[in-house]
């Protein structure tokens, strides 16, 4: 059971009920601040004060006056009317990480929302009630407004929901849990979907994926090395101690390891080649500049999943309501498109090293690695495959955070696109995850051409693959084999398998 307050929650726990379903309630070190919030809102309510979206309208709408009696009618309307999503929903993944990130956001007790609102979305969450959100529609300020949107309707009854993989109305899935819709207090339908929700979800399964992801590629990087005859030379400390960037050292240490007592490289040690191509002899310096991105994003969404990112924030011990820019997703935006520029280059580099394994000019190997050329095509074609999902990267790449356009008749002139960024580094992630998958099927058909042992990383990879896709030796479609070695990837069994001979990579 993972327990929120608004201040301590972490990727680890985003991803843990995310993926594995943990179950969450709210702590009760959290309730004061959550009472406080609420009872100085309900304060201000009674007296009619001009508090945006709790008295007013919104956007270029505040400076419009609703009456008291209207307060809870305001609050529905917002929801329903912010609802405008269209696209293929978000996965549920996502969804759940969603759900969490905004009941975390209203325990901080700076949006007025009450304990019941939060307790009823953790309810939710845990009976497995998923409200439908259409993936397109934010622009990342104020916020995510029109996904979290889509989640607040479950909460009154209304949209519709995911139960079972199934879209149904939210009011027969509310039902068959044995949940009533609530009905919204003062600011409570502004507090729901006033956030950044939905790109912080999104950022910290997209953190945690890509840590997945470099670990498989500097496997099949090592796979490659010892398939192509490299030195492991240019792993050794001192060079990366003389340029001492956290990622570099750690990827150089992970290569050695892998490599360790490698027989295919202790074989060539005498040979007359001077250097490795750049793909080879420069993996630490690439791929530990993309741990050192990830580490970055890590820290950015660690801060923005225990932040009040509500409009206005209510500040009760001081008697004060605050209208702010902290919906902004700016930061995150930056973050995301950072991440998609990284992980764009493990694709780059693991491209033209399956360019270089097929190449029988380069590799020393059989024609793309097939012992028959000529009757066989081999993996000639798989490589046509990854460069169209590189080039298809260096598109989505283009930063979407460099991006604005106005809304609301001007009186939301800037926003982010913070979520366009996270779903542009989800696809390049996708692509990334198969282009890796074809570089490990080439360097295990290579590396099936030695006599010599690879080291025990390449080895426990070999092993793995083998046990799930048979060598080549005559063409067949090979769709089918990309996606199994993609799904191993994706799951972490490769780096699983690995890691059970030589420990955990850094």
């Amino acid at each position: 059971m993972i327990e929120i307050d608004g201040s301590s929650l972490t990727i680890q726990a985003v991803v843990s009920v995310s993926k594995a379903r943990e179950r969450v309630a709210l702590a009760e070190r959290a309730l004061r601040a959550i009472q406080e919030s609420r009872d100085f809102v309900e304060k201000l309510s009674k007296e009619g004060r001009a508090v945006y979206g709790v008295t007013t309208g919104v956007g270029e709408l505040a400076q419009r006056v609703v009456s008291t009696s209207d307060l809870e009618r305001l609050q529905l309307n917002l929801v329903r009317s912010h609802a405008t999503g269209v696209g293929e929903p978000l996965d549920e993944d996502i969804v759940r990480a969603t759900m969490l990130l905004r009941a975390n956001a209203l325990a901080k007790g700076y949006s007025g929302g009450r304990q019941e609102l939060i307790t009823f979305l953790l309810e939710l969450l845990n009976r497995g009630v998923y409200p439908y959100i259409p993936s397109r529609g934010s622009v990342g300020a104020s916020g995510d407004l029109v996904p979290l949107a889509h989640l607040a309707l479950v909460i009154v009854g209304e949209g519709e929901c995911l139960r079972d993989g199934k879209r149904q109305p939210s009011s027969a899935a509310l039902e068959a849990v044995g949940l009533a819709p609530m009905t919204l207090a003062s600011k409570e339908g502004l507090a729901l979907t006033n956030g950044t929700q939905v790109m912080a979800a999104s950022g910290c399964l997209l953190a945690a994926q890509s840590n997945v992801l470099v670990r498989s590629a500097q496997i099949a990087g090592a796979m490659s090395l010892e398939a192509l005859r490299g030195t492991d030379q240019v792993f050794d400390a001192r060079i990366h101690l003389s340029r001492p960037h956290p990622g570099q050292i750690r990827c150089a240490a992970n290569m050695r390891r892998l490599v360790a007592d490698s027989g295919i490289i202790a074989s060539h040690k005498e040979c007359d080649k001077v250097q490795d191509a750049y793909t080879l002899r420069c993996i630490p310096q690439v791929y530990g500049a993309v741990l050192d991105t990830i580490s970055h994003v890590e820290k950015v969404f660690s801060v923005e999943i225990n932040s009040a990112t509500d409009n206005p924030l209510v500040f009760a011990d001081e008697g004060e309501v605050l209208s702010c820019g902290n919906f902004h997703g700016e930061p995150l935006a930056f973050a995301a498109d950072f991440l998609g520029i990284a992980l764009a280059e493990i694709a780059n580099i693991a491209e033209r090293t399956i360019d270089r394994l097929v190449n029988p000019h380069l590799s020393g190997l059989p024609p793309f690695l097939v012992a028959k050329s000529g009757l066989n095509t081999g993996f000639m074609i798989s490589q046509y495959t990854a460069a169209a999902l590189v080039s298809e990267n260096k598109v989505l790449a283009h930063p979407a955070s460099v991006d604005s356009i106005p809304t609301s008749a001007g009186q939301e002139d800037h926003v982010s696109m913070g979520t366009t960024s996270a779903w542009h580094a989800w696809m390049i992630l996708k692509n990334v995850e198969n282009v890796i998958a074809i570089e490990l099927l080439c360097a295990a058909q290579a590396i099936d051409f030695h006599e010599q042992a690879a080291g025990a990383g390449p080895r426990a990879a070999h092993d793995l693959i083998r046990q799930h896709v048979k060598h080549l030796d005559d063409d067949r479609a090979l769709y089918r084999d990309i996606e199994t070695v993609r799904d191993l990837v994706a799951s972490g069994v490769v780096v699983q398998a690995v890691e059970e001979q030589i420990g955990a990579l850094e």
